[in-house]
């Protein structure tokens, strides 16, 4: 009866404070928002550990010998984290990072699609080609060297390429100098510079990993949400001279005790944040970069959903591109709706205010960078007049539709026959162009899907030119969406092979003047666009110098205690499993087997929910109560996706594999009441790979020492 009490004592405190929060925000007096301390994250940076702000915290004082082993058991792999977990070069990441190069080590006869696969000895372990894991061993501080540079130049273009060539000169200086793969890294915006040293594995071998169905349990549908029951882990291992690395730096693995009442690090590489931007830059993203792209993405996502619907035989197909828009169209379309978040944005506007003012108060500060704020302004609005007419001109390339392919194509023909025909490229002299003609255009056209990444394209020009653009009336007329493209494919020739190999056929004059839509779109904005785009490249050089100078201030007013935005270099993150309020109750901080079954059986085993032969009947052996995901206040983004979450002891105690849906307002500021870092627990691998997988190899490589 205690421990009832005791959760429902839990709950009533979550719902009260999201009550209150919700009453905070519906009658939110906007000038009245603070910012908070942690808004600019947790993403500590190995050169400036915040081991002052971890003892006052926690109760924690890691040691420099503690630092330097983090680091160096740290991996970056290509787009995601690894890290090293036994002596013997074993590397752990994600399902989801490792998935794609199952495929790559498949052998002659072999499929592998869909399946586990497992090494069951060393020879068994399969390289895996043109990949690598990249080890952080050397850091130094570069930053007076390239700020000297920097501000030598007379010029915001001589400054930017006085800066460039610095960074040149340093990385192949010390490329010659300790035989790593060294890279310059632009911290706080440029108001810091370090050079990293990377000692890059490129012997990866593939020894385990699980099949899609439990990797990436619940599919799209549970991406980006919590409560979760995903196994997303895999396992490669790094050799040297063709014999499993020996190495001293790997983070062992835990008890398999849940880590409820201690602090727990995740390390790996976050990939990008915007959280140092001014509130003009970050209007700027959201009025173009974000409006844009969640556009896109959502009606290309919702249009392949009603086609699956329509055309019920052609599902996977239509699955397939949902599946691979679908992360980028939850993440765009969320950080989208935070940054229209009135309280989130009055906490940026906070903390610019403070930040400016603490500038303005030092006369030396105030003299060199007090104008930044307004240049930038400037700047972003400037910026903001080309983009309408680039993202219209632009043609984005996930959703481009085959016959602009085509049309351009057609172009270039009618280029190559306008030339004498000495003068033109082989392919298009007389005794070659025929077979040209039959080989550039694709024999049968997915009309269906064809036809809806035009929809999209069309009703994407409309919403940035307007309807009463002159480039839209003499396209579209009046029409929009389908109405649109049926009219428009009607007054082409490119809707068919056999049409655009007889079009391809006409003189050059004939084809440049034919009044074909795609034609006509392709040369009434090119030349525009690559003007335009040159102007907005200028224009971003500008900014690049006053975000470097304002990274500089932003450096003397704060130092270390704020961290520098991600930029997919190695980071350690702190925080604690802590619950959060969602849908009328709360998170659990741990979930179990018994959820995933639960929701397996619920869905009737129905993809995405289904589980392989070997999970839907487990032996009684396997323990349904292993905590098999948890939730922490860490502060991770997508690059962190691997990275390994370990206690005080430098011990695995799981695997970050996800953030919740709340979590997707972190491009631009960091929100820990709800934000959640979603991870694999540690006892969860063991407990598959002993009881399912038979992995006995790899489970007693893992097992505490």
């Amino acid at each position: 009866m205690k421990k009832y009490s005791a959760l429902r004592s839990t709950l009533i405190l979550l719902v009260i404070a999201s009550s209150m929060l919700f009453a905070q925000r519906s009658n939110l007096q906007l000038d009245t928002v603070k910012a908070r301390r942690f808004d600019t994250g947790r993403m500590w940076t190995f050169d400036y550990p915040p081991v002052d702000y971890f003892v006052q915290t926690y109760d924690f004082q890691p040691s420099d010998e503690w630092l330097e082993h983090v680091r160096l058991s740290a991996l970056r792999v290509p787009g995601c984290t690894a890290s090293f977990v036994s002596p013997n070069g074993l590397i752990m990441t994600n399902h989801h990072c490792a998935e794609s190069i199952k495929l790559r080590v498949q052998q002659e006869g072999e499929d592998l699609d869909g399946k586990s696969f497992y090494a069951a000895t060393f020879e068994e372990e399969r390289k895996v080609p043109r990949y690598y894991a990249d080890q952080l061993v050397f850091i130094t501080d570069v930053t007076n060297e390239i700020i000297s540079a920097f501000e030598s130049g007379k010029t915001e273009d001589e400054k930017i390429k006085l800066k460039d060539e610095k960074i040149t000169e340093l990385q192949n200086q010390y490329n010659e100098e300790t035989g790593l793969r060294c890279s310059i890294i632009s911290l706080y915006n440029g108001g810091r510079y370090s050079l990293y040293g990377y000692k890059r594995y490129e012997d990866v071998r593939l020894v385990f990993i699980p099949e899609p169905s439990v990797g990436e349990f619940g599919g799209d549908p549970d991406n980006f949400t919590y409560p979760r029951y995903d196994l997303d882990c895999a396992f490669l291992r790094v050799y040297d001279d063709g014999k499993p690395l020996n190495t001293e730096h790997y983070f062992k693995w835990s008890s398999g005790q849940m880590p409820v009442d201690d602090v727990i690090f995740t390390v790996g590489n976050p990939g990008s944040t915007d959280r140092l931007k001014t509130v003009a830059q970050l209007e700027y993203l959201r009025d173009y970069r974000y409006a844009g792209a969640s556009y896109l993405l959502n009606t290309y996502f919702d249009e392949m959903g009603n086609l699956q619907n329509k055309f019920p035989d052609r599902f996977e197909d239509f699955e397939k591109i949902r599946k691979q828009i679908g992360n980028s169209q939850k993440s765009y379309n969320n950080t989208y709706k935070a940054l229209l978040d009135p309280y989130l944005f009055a906490r940026k506007i906070d903390f610019e205010k403070k930040f400016k003012t603490a500038v303005l108060e030092s006369k030396t500060l105030s003299e060199k960078y007090g104008h930044l704020w307004d240049a930038i302004s400037i700047n972003r609005k400037e910026r903001a007049s080309y983009s309408p007419k680039i993202a219209a001109y632009g043609m984005t390339r996930f959703i481009r539709p085959v016959y602009y392919n085509h049309a351009e194509d057609l172009l270039k023909i009618a280029e190559e026959k306008a030339k004498p025909e000495n003068e033109r490229l082989p392919a298009y002299q007389d005794s070659k162009i025929d077979s040209t003609i039959n080989s550039i255009f694709v024999d049968e056209i997915d009309e269906l899907l064809e036809k809806a990444r035009l929809k999209i394209q069309i009703d994407y020009v409309i919403k940035n030119l307007g309807k009463n653009d002159k480039l839209v009336q003499k396209l579209f007329k009046n029409y929009d969406g389908y109405e649109a493209v049926e009219y428009v494919l009607s007054n082409s020739k490119l809707s068919s092979k056999q049409q655009a190999v007889e079009f391809a056929k006409l003189s050059s004059e004939e084809i440049l003047n034919s009044g074909d839509p795609f034609i006509t779109f392709i040369r009434e904005t090119q030349d525009e666009l690559i003007k335009l785009r040159k102007l907005a490249a200028e224009v971003d050089d500008t900014e690049e110098v006053y975000s470097n100078m304002l990274g500089q201030a932003l450096f003397e007013v704060y130092g270390t205690n704020i961290p520098p935005d991600a930029n997919f270099t190695l980071r350690i993150s702190d925080g604690v499993m802590k619950s959060y309020s969602y849908n009328g109750t709360i998170a659990p901080m741990y979930t179990t087997y018994f959820g995933m079954y639960d929701r397996y059986y619920s869905f009737n085993k129905k993809y995405p929910w289904d589980l392989p032969s070997a999970w839907a009947n487990p032996s009684s052996e396997f323990n349904m109560s292993t905590p098999l995901n948890f939730i922490s206040t860490n502060d991770i983004v997508g690059g962190n996706s691997g990275s390994p979450v370990i206690n005080r002891n430098a011990e695995v105690v799981g695997l970050a594999f996800d953030g919740n849906i709340q979590s997707l307002s972190g491009d631009f500021i960091f929100t820990e009441d709800q934000n959640r870092c979603v991870s694999v627990a540690s006892a969860a691998i063991l407990e598959a790979l002993k009881q399912i997988y038979k992995a006995e190899r790899i489970y007693n490589e893992l097992q505490p020492k």
